[in-house]
């Protein structure tokens, strides 16, 4: 009994603050990010966030729809050295010309960056169901960061697909870690995310039903200033600003979404 309740601790945060990170201190201490990027940090609390996910510099992740690049500044570094990182997207192999376009200009900014010139990319395009981004059973850690509502709309299908192809990713053990905007669960969630807000209870049971096991919650990215009832959706907040200069200043003072934190494993 002893031992479960230490686990438990253990997984929940409660068992004393974790070590300091230095590894990752640095990546984001690092000249080389993109100063709007770096003027994110307050709202988006990447070493907390990280080191609640548990993240390890020898360890091989993958990061899924990476985007722009934000994390991927951050992890490339982090794991140059003694680890591996994925960006898993758009793939220069794809069947579509813009998405191989789209993964030569992210190749490009890769490469500029010295701290991720050795970043790989993977092809993970849920739209094609398409998710052949690393070798089954060959990942620690699988990242994604305000995603989720960009998969909805392609159907329940697709979005078992999508999360079968993560658990079979992972090792025994391996971690999937999840940051999403999130939907009070007094409000509907359209069937296609449209305001990109999502419930916390939907993402548990899509990675529940694909047989990952909810292992901790983090208030680390929570807003409590956010409703989620915006014009334009959470893309009125900052840094999008959708609607302009229609109610900026109230926009700016709530700062970045609501997000749900969570940290799933894969069963040993």
């Amino acid at each position: 009994m002893k031992r479960l309740f230490l686990a438990a601790a253990l997984a929940c945060g409660m068992a004393g603050p974790a070590l300091a990170d230095d590894a990752l201190k640095a990546a984001l201490a690092s000249p080389a990010r993109t100063p709007a990027n770096v003027a994110r940090d307050v709202y988006r609390h990447p070493y907390e966030t990280l080191t609640f996910f548990g993240i390890k510099p020898n360890m091989t992740v993958v990061e899924l729809s990476p985007g722009g690049g934000w994390y991927t500044e951050v992890l490339g570094p982090y794991l140059r050295d003694n680890g591996k990182l994925i960006a898993a997207g758009a793939s220069p192999a794809s069947a579509n010309e813009n998405i191989r376009k789209s993964a030569a200009k992210f190749q490009e900014k890769l490469n500029a960056n010295p701290g991720t010139a050795k970043v790989q990319l993977g092809a993970f395009e849920p739209s094609n169901n398409v998710f052949t981004y690393a070798p089954k059973g060959s990942a620690d850690m699988v990242l994604t960061f305000r995603n989720i509502h960009n998969w909805i709309g392609n159907g329940d299908d697709s979005m078992k697909a999508l999360f079968a192809s993560i658990y079979d990713t992972l090792k025994p053990g391996g971690i999937f870690g999840v940051e999403e905007h999130r939907l009070p669960a007094s409000m509907t969630q359209d069937a296609k995310a449209s305001t990109g807000y999502v419930h916390e209870a939907y993402v548990i049971k899509m990675a529940e039903r694909a047989g990952f096991k909810l292992v901790a919650k983090s208030e680390i990215n929570a807003n409590p200033k956010d409703n989620a009832d915006h014009e334009g959706g959470v893309w009125a907040l900052p840094p999008t600003y959708a609607n302009k200069d229609k109610d900026h200043a109230k926009y700016q003072a709530i700062g970045e979404s609501d997000r749900m934190t969570l940290k799933f494993v894969k069963p040993q």
